[in-house]
């Protein structure tokens, strides 16, 4: 029996170093495929997805208000959602509410520019909830409970407003867009904060 070293076999030498090139390849290969597979589904995300709707909704009216000035008291009857006219002196901190506020003081929020998100407390919790998440910190927002009032929902910025009967209605994301840049507001600049209410986010 020999004791020589037996000699490495340049097969195996070659079959390593083919693998380890096919492997190579491979990687190469699977970056700018996985770039082409990402870049490919933004642009189907942007294609497929619904345009930002933009402009007054269909169904906004424009309506006639009396003077814009500061009252004492209840400036509405129960139910009753007005788009402007006599308000209080101090304004309604944006956000959300799951009880009544006084419309006078958020006459003085739409006046500074504003947007009112009126639902009828009867709405499902599912829906409310919806309707709660167009408040933020950040936006001019009211989103309050009216009982009584003449539709399911009711946005309404100074001197114009839409009824709707679904949350699900693009128009009311669509009325919100258009209004909170205090289109048709007295006092656009004014501020959504340090007035009365504690909203909930």
């Amino acid at each position: 029996m020999s004791n020589k070293p037996k000699a490495k076999s340049p097969g195996k030498k070659v079959a390593v170093e083919q693998a380890t090139s096919s492997d190579s390849r491979v990687k190469k290969l699977i970056a700018p495929l996985l770039g082409i597979i990402l870049v490919g589904g933004i642009v189907a995300l942007v294609l497929l997805s619904p345009p930002e709707l933009k402009g007054v909704p269909d169904g906004t009216q424009t309506l006639a208000l009396a003077d814009p000035r500061h009252v004492e008291g209840p400036v509405a009857p129960a139910g009753e959602v007005p788009a402007g006219g006599p308000h209080a002196g101090i304004w309604q901190n944006c956000g959300f509410y799951d009880q009544p506020v006084g419309t006078e003081n958020i006459l003085h929020s739409m006046e500074h520019g504003s947007v009112w998100v009126s639902y009828d407390p009867n709405l499902s919790s599912d829906e409310i909830q919806t309707l709660r998440g167009f408040a933020s910190p950040n936006e001019k927002v009211l989103v309050t409970p009216v009982p009584g009032q003449s539709a399911p929902i009711i946005v309404t910025a100074w001197a114009t407003q839409l009824e709707l009967d679904d949350v699900s209605d693009p128009r009311l994301n669509q009325f919100v867009n258009e209004f909170t840049r205090g289109l048709t507001a007295p006092e656009p600049g004014g501020t959504c904060r340090g007035g009365v209410g504690s909203p909930q986010f």
